[in-house]
């Protein structure tokens, strides 16, 4: 039997329409409570205040010195000052500075030496940790400044694979040694 290519189309067609509206949407296969959700919640938000409770015996046993909390979620304080520039670094500048990482109780985990003077392209590139892309665009050059970072601003659950552990906040001093703008240094 031979079917015309028009009536195969609309009989095709049919099927099509009859079989799509009589489907219905598909339930989840698991459904989940939303508990481990919650007890991830209520975990982080445990781990974020015993960590600024050490911070905050840190800055309390240090009474002469001012301490600043940012609106990122660390603390920090000038160790040298620059009260003659008034430039920052900014999207796109060079910087180079030195650093020193520490943990809460003052031990050094990587020193000065062993990080050696950084190169950091501003807002550019992620290779340092988030406070102190956040922290450098605050310092002025030649100025020193001590970090105080919670975990989540440091390395964060995992760590670095070496000597910072999992949810480990840091003591991070940085001397911001000079800045330029990219275009500067490039045509240089």
């Amino acid at each position: 039997m031979k079917y015309s290519q028009p009536a195969f189309l609309v009989l095709f067609a049919g099927l099509l329409i009859s079989g799509c509206s009589q489907q219905q949407a598909r339930q989840p296969i698991s459904r989940s409570s939303g508990t481990f959700l919650n007890e991830s919640v209520i975990r982080n938000k445990k781990l974020v205040s015993e960590e600024e409770a050490k911070i905050d015996s840190i800055i309390k046993s240090d009474p002469n010195r001012k301490y600043i909390a940012s609106d990122k979620g660390y603390w920090y304080r000038y160790d040298v000052r620059n009260y003659n520039d008034t430039l920052r670094p900014k999207k796109g500048d060079i910087a180079n500075f030195n650093y020193e990482l520490k943990d809460l109780d003052g031990n050094i985990i990587y020193s000065e030496l062993e990080l050696r003077p950084q190169e950091y392209h501003v807002d550019k590139e992620q290779k340092i940790i988030m406070g102190l892309r956040h922290g450098i665009k605050l310092m002025r050059k030649n100025e020193t400044v001590t970090f105080l970072f919670p975990s989540h601003m440091g390395y964060g659950y995992h760590g670095d694979d070496r000597r910072i552990g999992h949810n480990q906040p840091l003591i991070c001093t940085v001397t911001l040694t000079d800045f330029n703008p990219e275009s500067k240094t490039t045509n240089e």
